[in-house]
């Protein structure tokens, strides 16, 4: 986890530097996620130069389909952890399935907020709840916690790439790193040793690491798609837990659909011709795609397995993938790497642009991340399509 975390937060530095390059060669302002590999692609090597429109599209795609598939999870995760908390009321209660429609009803007024600054509120009451349940769930956790040498320290190698899929669903925060650092007000300290980018990173992979670790220990090897529902069944106070945390889920899937949102209206809008058409279109073109989510969150009701799909399947390329191949691009396109390659009249050499004038510790470190983050998504990809196929 900590391994995988570190390459992240990597892969995270290396596409802010890269747009920091692109922007200073291009005289942007600033460049989102996709709009990076666009500009790579168009300033870069001239053979690459016809793909920058097809590079944007593809990570567009990726961003949708992880957008959409932490709105599936979050779908997943409120309706369980509810029907864990209504079980203990009334054991004949509905399937899942009864209980995700009527998510689905209280998805919709959400999904027609066209602002998030609206969500601001509840965003920050999201975030007191969310102290509170996990110094319940850790105070827990930590009482009566068997011994270290109770459970095996080594999994089956065969769990590796469910595991891998689970791992990059969590850290996967890239999409999320430039728009960041282009609104805040002190822009020059979100990177560096101290930087909000490291802090931030360093928090959240501690506290995933002390779930992983306290919660295997607590609970060995038979257990649930997420830490709340291994929780007791039978105490208010750890289905309070659960409940907290649907608040939680279901405030941020706000801010996971409008990412999705963002990338595809525009493209669709010039379909309606009036502006008042324009807003109705929007209104129906969101509730469309909330109750599309809900299809699939209703056709994969396996928390465990569709994180780790979507983890693997898309989660990869945005926080492996892309950033290694965006830093070749990048610095195949610069004129120069050294001052020393500077011509005589100032301008640099067009002839000695290209990937030989990239550095082999570039080289070789970018083609470690890129082998490794295939490695892991054609096997996560794999395992969990198959785990699916077998669930069914």
């Amino acid at each position: 986890m900590l391994a995988i975390g570190c390459i992240a937060l990597h892969c995270m530095h290396t596409l802010v530097d890269c747009s920091h390059i692109l922007c200073k060669r291009t005289g942007s302002m600033s460049l989102d996620y996709a709009e990076v590999l666009e500009v790579a692609l168009k300033t870069g090597p001239e053979k690459l130069r016809r793909y920058s429109r097809l590079g944007k599209n593809i990570v567009n795609g990726f961003l949708i389909f992880t957008q959409f598939g932490f709105c599936c999870v979050y779908i997943v995760f409120i309706a369980s952890n509810i029907k864990e908390v209504i079980h203990q009321f009334h054991p004949g209660d509905p399937s899942i399935i009864v209980y995700e429609v009527i998510v689905l009803a209280a998805i919709i007024p959400l999904v027609c907020v066209r602002s998030l600054s609206i969500m601001a509120p509840f965003s920050a009451f999201a975030n007191v709840l969310t102290v509170i349940g996990m110094v319940i769930i850790f105070q827990y956790l930590i009482q009566d916690i068997p011994s270290v040498s109770s459970r095996p320290a080594i999994s089956s190698v065969d769990n590796m790439p469910m595991f891998f899929g689970t791992a990059i669903f969590a850290v996967e925060g890239i999409s999320l790193v430039l728009p960041l650092e282009n609104n805040m007000k002190r822009p020059e300290e979100f990177g560096g040793w101290t930087g909000v980018l490291n802090l931030g990173m360093t928090i959240v992979m501690a506290m995933y690491t002390a779930v992983g670790f306290y919660g295997y220990l607590k609970f060995g090897e038979d257990v649930e798609g997420s830490i709340t529902l291994n929780l007791p069944k039978d105490q208010w106070l750890y289905m309070s837990v659960k409940l907290m945390f649907c608040v939680i889920i279901y405030i941020s899937y706000s801010i996971q659909f409008y990412v999705a949102i963002k990338i595809i209206w525009p493209k669709t809008r010039h379909f309606f011709k009036s502006k008042s058409s324009h807003t109705k279109g929007e209104y129906v073109f969101r509730i469309t795609l909330a109750v599309v989510i809900f299809g699939i969150a209703a056709g994969i009701p396996h928390l465990d397995l569709l994180i780790s799909l979507i983890g693997a399947a898309a989660s990869t390329a945005l926080a492996l993938l892309l950033p290694a191949f965006i830093q070749m691009i990048t610095l195949a396109g610069e004129p120069s790497l050294s001052s020393d390659d500077d011509s005589e009249d100032g301008e640099m050499d067009a002839e000695v642009q290209g990937f030989s004038r990239i550095p082999k510790a570039y080289i070789i470190k970018n083609l470690a991340i890129f082998l490794f983050g295939l490695l892991g998504w054609v096997t996560g990809t794999y395992s969990s399509l198959k785990a699916i196929v077998q669930v069914f």
